[in-house]
């Protein structure tokens, strides 16, 4: 089965690493997002699967764009493909590309499909309070992740998951679902399932300031926040004008003390317990931190270096955009 995968980030490479392990597939070409300036010397690297790809010893073509590109085009039709497999690519593909595979254009899509269609279903499950997600092997389409689903596992979302977890765990369980599910396909054993497009949900493209902790929310909403952007690039709150990531906490549970719902948002209680008061009464505990310019370190080891007294206030007005931050 020849095969062009198109893809970008970390959570693509275990599915192509499949794709090379299995003797059945021959992978004779992959597409991916040109190299992008990162790190603090803004030099230009290669995306996560273009990386891999090379050490394959494949054809990689990092196209600016896909429309109105012929040569790309040209590139793919002399690669006569069996099945486009693209996972996590971050561009449209237009439909002259989806129609060039003889057997299907497939996508490999981290959610339970018609639920979170869009660029971050996994955070946006995480943040939602999905008690499960999963993977999709799903025909593609116009429409975005619109198409008909031809194979679904579900795995639990935990009290304690964090989207770096989740997207480890799911990156592994697509590439299996990939590798069992396109033989099934070239042969005609496995059709396409319609979605139910009343069912569906957008998992739009995170943004920097949805990484700024609402104090105002339940403590469990700020659990969900903590856990979803852990550990990079961490959720982000501010003491003494500077900013402060929390990477990990938890819910304050009942202990017989009574609530006290007229707390202020953000004020913390003070002593060796580096816990705040979220809305509605209730608590959030940090317990792992990562001050503005320095280590990551326990919540214990920051109150040793900086005693918080009952009543100061955690919060930021706005993203600053800081690497730090």
């Amino acid at each position: 089965m020849r095969i062009v995968f198109v893809g970008t980030p970390e959570f693509s490479v275990s599915c192509l690493q499949a794709l090379l392990d299995d003797d059945g597939f021959d992978v004779v070409g992959v597409v991916s997002q040109p190299d992008r300036r990162s790190g603090r010397g803004m030099k230009l690297s290669p995306s996560p699967l273009k990386k891999r790809a090379l050490e394959a010893g494949l054809d990689v073509l990092t196209p600016q764009s896909l429309r109105g590109n012929p040569e790309a085009l040209d590139w793919l039709k002399n690669k006569q493909p069996d099945v486009l497999v693209v996972v996590a690519f971050g561009m449209i593909l237009p439909a002259e590309w989806l129609a060039i595979a003889s057997v299907a254009p497939i996508n490999v899509h981290a959610s339970l499909l018609p639920r979170w269609r869009g660029a971050a279903p996994i955070e946006r499950a995480l943040l939602a309070g999905d008690t499960e997600t999963g993977v999709c092997v799903m025909h593609m389409e116009k429409g975005l992740d619109t198409g008909g689903v031809y194979a679904l596992w579900r795995m639990p979302i935990g009290a304690l998951s964090t989207g770096a977890q989740l997207w480890e765990s799911l990156s592994v369980l697509g590439a299996e679902l990939l590798v069992e599910t396109l033989p099934k396909i070239a042969d005609g054993a496995l059709q396409p399932v319609a979605q139910n497009d009343a069912l569906s949900t957008y998992a739009a493209k995170l943004d920097n300031s949805e990484r700024i902790i609402d104090w105002r929310l339940s403590a469990e909403q700020v659990d969900r926040q903590v856990r979803c952007f852990s550990p990079r690039p961490g959720a982000r709150t501010q003491l003494d004008g500077r900013g402060l990531k929390v990477l990990a906490g938890e819910v304050c549970r009942e202990d017989g003390n009574i609530r006290n719902i007229e707390a202020v948002a953000g004020s913390v209680l003070g002593g060796d317990d580096f816990c705040v008061n979220c809305g509605n009464g209730s608590r959030y505990r940090l317990l792992t931190v990562q001050p503005e310019g320095k280590k990551v370190m326990d919540a214990a080891s920051f109150l040793r270096g900086r005693a918080l007294k009952q009543g100061e206030i955690l919060g930021v007005n706005e993203y600053s955009g800081s690497a730090d931050g």
